[in-house]
């Protein structure tokens, strides 16, 4: 039994209702794939039916806009999940998946995916839980491209992607500037700014890669409606 496998999946919430020979079966089934930084996983337009976790680096999901820009829409990690939707109905990949660090996944695929299904109506379930949260991010996602102005994108993507620690709320994610303007639509110089800004008000901190969010982060400060 890959006992290492068997853990990994245990911990992603899509099978976390297996029972050990289920784990075992499908951990057996998987393939081991290793990706340097920078490179492309998929491309926008293939046709692939596999599912893949995430064991160890770190993903971004883009869209290309033209002119070399391009849109972050998703970063994932460890223990995270893409293309569960694609052994179900088969459609094109609708974005590029670029690793942004050394990435090792695991690889299953439609023919494992879809029995391990069948015997499991629970996990169709939670597919479409996670769905829902995906739709959910995306109105988010879309309010604040509609609604705020560029500061109150930056402030607002800051606290969505901080998590507790010590007491803190931290973004510890190896982000930079660049990866930040592509999630919001905006340039590289204009976060810049924003950062500068926010610093210099008391509103975050760096410890080195690391942004400590402080209490009283605005969503959209009103001083800076310019931006």
């Amino acid at each position: 039994m890959n006992t290492s496998v068997n853990d990994l999946l245990e911990n992603v919430p899509l099978f976390s209702g297996l029972q050990d020979e289920e784990l075992t079966t499908m951990s057996r089934a998987t393939v081991a794939k290793n990706f340097a930084k920078h490179a492309i996983i998929m491309r926008e337009g293939d046709k692939t039916d596999a599912l893949y976790l995430i064991t160890s680096g770190k993903v971004k999901v883009v869209l290309s806009t033209g002119g070399g820009k391009e849109v972050i829409l998703a970063m994932l990690g460890k223990s995270e999940l893409f293309g569960e939707m694609s052994p179900l109905d088969q459609p094109p990949r609708s974005a590029d998946v670029v690793a942004m660090e050394p990435t090792q996944l695991l690889v299953i695929s439609k023919t494992d995916f879809i029995n391990c299904l069948a015997h499991n109506p629970q996990m169709a379930l939670k597919i479409m839980q996670g769905l829902i949260q995906r739709l959910r991010n995306a109105d988010r996602q879309i309010q604040s491209l509609a609604l705020m102005n560029i500061y109150g994108r930056v402030a607002r993507t800051l606290l969505e992607l901080a998590k507790p620690e010590g007491g803190r709320l931290v973004v510890g994610e190896k982000l930079s500037q660049q990866d930040l303007a592509d999630m919001i639509g905006a340039s590289r110089e204009m976060v810049s700014r924003i950062f500068k800004d926010l610093s210099h008000s008391g509103y975050i901190r760096f410890e080195g890669r690391k942004i400590i969010v402080n209490e009283g982060l605005p969503g959209k400060p009103a001083s800076a409606a310019k931006l």
